[in-house]
């Protein structure tokens, strides 16, 4: 399998780089500075493969703060506004597509006899 580093990326629109956050896996972003963000909004974009390929090489040297960066597609609104690309990415960016069941839920469901004495 070939590096992420030694892949040549192909972009045919504008970009960001994403990963997982290692300390509680939060989606995060690559900002122009050079750090990571939890918003979209302050991502760099790249819309060069040369720009994308260095997001990706820094974000990957960055292994203590991030985990499994990629590049991901965003889409420019007219107002400058930076949506996620992707189906993907929506989920990522906004949670599960589903209502989770919350503790409340799961104790009205399970009859009292078999709740656990503590």
């Amino acid at each position: 399998m070939t590096s992420p580093l030694e892949q040549k990326i192909k972009i045919t629109g504008p970009v960001v780089v994403t990963a997982n956050r290692v300390g509680d896996g939060a989606v995060i972003y690559r900002s122009a500075e050079g750090g990571w963000t939890t918003a979209l909004a302050a991502a760099a974009v790249a819309t060069q493969a040369a720009v994308a390929q260095e997001l990706v090489k820094a974000a990957t040297a960055d292994d203590l703060r991030a985990v499994g960066p990629y590049v991901a597609p965003v889409k420019l609104t007219s107002g400058g506004e930076v949506l996620p690309g992707n189906l993907r990415e929506r989920i990522r960016l906004r949670g599960p597509t589903i209502d989770l069941p919350t503790a409340i839920t799961l104790v009205s469901v399970v009859p009292q006899k078999d709740h656990a004495q503590i």
